[in-house]
């Protein structure tokens, strides 16, 4: 069965990385988003079964589109994984208070990315 995962960064070489690193797993399908407007409207559009996101973007951070998927009917129950360089434990548990399923450290290592998205995805 294939999954598929949305990842929502506005740093385009981050979102080419995350790409790739994920692509190499045949049982995703990957889908980008340089925005967090962007991101709305693939997660409505596309229902994918997770959704990678970045926390600091500009316009719409991650925590913004977070509310507003949970307010849409459409997306409310799909899991979002936050990415951010802000690991500390108060600040992981500040994302998770949220309502994301889990926080993955930026920089994230390319080599066990698909591993991290899988283990969340069976949560």
């Amino acid at each position: 069965m294939t999954s598929r995962i949305l990842y929502v960064d506005d740093e385009a070489d981050i979102r080419e990385i995350a790409e790739m690193a994920l692509s190499l797993d045949p049982a995703f399908e990957i889908r980008t988003c340089g925005s967090g407007h962007e991101g709305v409207d693939a997660a409505r559009a596309w229902q994918p079964n997770l959704i990678l996101l970045d926390v600091m973007m500009p316009e719409l951070d991650g925590p913004g589109v977070l509310r507003i998927l949970r307010d849409d009917d459409r997306t409310y129950a799909i899991p979002v994984v936050f990415i951010t360089a802000r690991t500390q434990a108060q600040e992981v548990a500040h994302l998770r208070d949220l309502g994301a399923r889990g926080v993955i450290a930026k920089p994230f290592d390319p080599m066990t990315l698909a591993q991290q998205v899988r283990d969340l995805l069976d949560e």
